[in-house]
């Protein structure tokens, strides 16, 4: 439960840092009735987001116990036009969430350091540089795993939650009064009479619940059952207590204009310490994103939408424990321009939860899905249900299109363009498999046709992206050396529709005849293949494989954009597939192949 405290409760256990600042400056006023008000909003939100949607129905819709967006998409894996049409929501809905997740280290190292205005004013012009710093070591940290870091996310977090939820009391015991605000007529009030302005606040006020996403992606590291005893037994109350400490600092006409309210809880002295601890739980909070995106990154590989990258196992003992170097350089390089782009925390508020309000709206979606098709529920209860979540979830989708302007653009900019290098990496695959299919031939056919006289000795694994036809590395060989090995194994690597293949059920061995075998080695989206390991636990043709006397061979498709390829596929598709094609990781790499086992032969394809 501690270890679900610091990894999933990172990011919305820092809100109370920003949310409620950035409420009363968008309201633009912090008279007792916008307190009201907000505090009513900001509970509901809590209650209904995340409590009600994420925390007791969307982890219900697990993949094998894995959450996040692609996941559920996984689930939902349907066939035909209708799966195509989830498939798109799966990748919009994990571009926008690639698009906030920049954000998240800015605004909440930002918001934590901030707080020494306060005790020492004049550190203010060095804030912008201290941030930089903390984001630096952070990233760069990621390499060593999250398991190092890991052991202090539950007790810091832990701290962090209990300090907050007593300081938030002493607020509430100071003006009891504030508990009114728990009643959800004063934010609908507040929305009623406070116009078109009020409706805006609705922007500020989904600040608190923006880390429930991050929260259903990271639910694979734990299990439901933790993530659900730490939010209701803790993480609820403290965060409850804190809003409400602070709004009734804020009727009490205790908070100046421009300050934080969440600084000004505590005692003078308590003010730097303070500021330390939201520091080191806003670093958690960073981490907790960070490792979500490693493993969406890890998911969308799996699943055929991103090309091949880098990915590093940081821990013998959990599998969640990722690292992905492209991904985390990219990711600093893109928090570090909104850091230093924006320059605070409030002028990045205008940029942050817009990007992930329409996810949300999107895993509404699929789970309406769930509901009717896997859980069985009848159409009025799904309807309703879903359709009141989506209310909500539209109702700040379009507060938070108000800000657009002023910040909001960035993340969604950034999530088209993710979303369409996935699209063309999914669009361009397809193509070029089928022109490879159509430089091959049926797999039977070829071996009836195969002399078993002029052999060599040992075996020969050619990886095939079918297991039905010939792979374009044999057609290949056999055309330039007019010879076949002893032993010919055609290797098929599947991505299941679900997080983990036992490894009992990895591999399947089938007999061809003629000294050729079919491999299929089996593996959830969430695993990383590792050939080798797989063939040692194989035999074909009563033998076991040793990888000094077997020979990979792997095709290595040249993409060609130009010629009759413009009537098959879109140009600026072509050209970002061609590109990524051309910087996905080498396969021997992904595959964990030696390198000194392998023969590459090109094809050349034209899209």
């Amino acid at each position: 439960m501690l270890g679900a405290l610091g990894v999933v409760y990172g990011d919305i256990g820092t809100s109370p840092l920003y949310t409620l600042k950035t409420v009363l400056e968008w309201a633009g006023s912090s008279a007792p009735d916008v307190a009201y008000g907000s505090l009513s909003l900001i509970v509901w939100t809590l209650v209904i987001t995340t409590s009600v949607k994420y925390v007791a129905l969307v982890m219900r819709a697990d993949n094998d116990g894995e959450g996040g967006i692609l996941a559920l998409m996984a689930r939902l894996a349907l066939k035909g036009r209708e799966r195509r049409g989830l498939v798109a929501l799966g990748i919009l809905g994990a571009a926008l969430l690639y698009g906030d997740g920049a954000i998240t280290p800015a605004i909440s190292v930002l918001s934590a350091l901030e707080g020494l205005k306060l005790p020492a004013p004049a550190v203010a012009p060095y804030i912008l540089p201290m941030a930089v710093l903390v984001l630096v070591g952070l990233f760069a940290l990621q390499r060593k795993g999250t398991a190092v870091i890991g052991r202090l996310f539950g007790p810091v977090m832990l701290v962090w939650f209990l300090s907050i939820g007593v300081l938030g009391a002493i607020g509430v015991l100071a003006h009891p009064a504030i508990l009114l605000a728990l009643d959800p007529r004063y934010g609908l009030h507040y929305l009623a009479t406070h116009g078109f302005a009020g409706f805006t606040v609705l922007g500020a006020v989904f600040l608190s619940a923006t880390g429930a996403e991050a929260l259903y992606a990271d639910m694979g590291h734990f299990g439901a059952r933790p993530i659900r005893m730490s939010w209701y037994g803790i993480v609820l109350p403290m965060l409850l207590l804190n809003y409400a400490g602070q709004a009734a600092l804020v009727t009490a006409g205790a908070v100046p204009e421009g300050d934080n309210p969440f600084f000004l809880l505590g005692p003078h002295w308590l003010e730097l310490p303070l500021v330390v601890l939201a520091t080191a739980a806003t670093i958690i909070a960073s981490q907790s994103i960070i490792s979500g995106v490693f493993s969406m990154t890890r998911q969308a590989i799996q699943l055929g939408l991103c090309p091949r990258l880098k990915v590093t196992q940081t821990s013998a003992t959990g599998y969640g424990q990722i690292y992905v170097p492209s991904v985390n350089w990219l990711l600093m390089i893109f928090t570090l321009g909104l850091t230093l782009g924006f320059g605070s925390s409030d002028k990045l508020a205008a940029a942050f939860g817009i990007a992930v309000s329409f996810t949300m709206l999107l895993t509404t979606l699929l789970l309406y899905k769930m509901m009717r098709e896997q859980w069985k529920w009848t159409p009025m209860v799904a309807i309703a249900v879903a359709g009141s979540l989506a209310l909500v979830d539209a109702s700040f989708a379009s507060a938070n299109l108000t800000k657009v302007a002023e910040g909001g653009w960035v993340p969604l900019v950034a999530a088209a363009a993710i979303f369409l290098l996935m699209h063309a990496w999914r669009t361009g695959r397809a193509e070029m498999l089928r022109q490879l299919e159509r430089e091959t031939m049926p797999l039977d056919l070829f071996i009836r046709s195969m002399s078993t006289e002029n052999t060599v000795a040992g075996t020969a694994v050619y990886l095939s992206r079918r297991i039905d036809t010939v792979p374009v590395a044999m057609l290949h060989s056999v055309k330039h050396y007019h010879v076949l090995h002893q032993r010919n194994v055609i290797l098929h690597v599947e991505t299941e529709q679900v997080p983990r293949v036992a490894a009992s059920d990895r591999a399947s061995v089938t007999d061809l005849g003629r000294n050729f075998y079919r491999i299929v080695l089996r593996y959830g989206f969430m695993q990383q293949p590792d050939i080798p390991a797989a063939l040692a636990e194989c035999r074909a043709g009563g033998q076991g494989f040793d990888m000094m006397q077997t020979t990979f061979f792997l095709s290595r498709a040249s993409i060609a954009t130009s010629g009759a390829g413009k009537r098959r596929m879109n140009p600026l598709l072509r050209r970002l597939f061609a590109w990524l094609q051309r910087n996905a990781a080498d396969a021997t790499e992904f595959f964990h192949i030696p390198y000194n086992r392998i023969v590459e032969l090109g094809a050349r394809i034209e899209l």
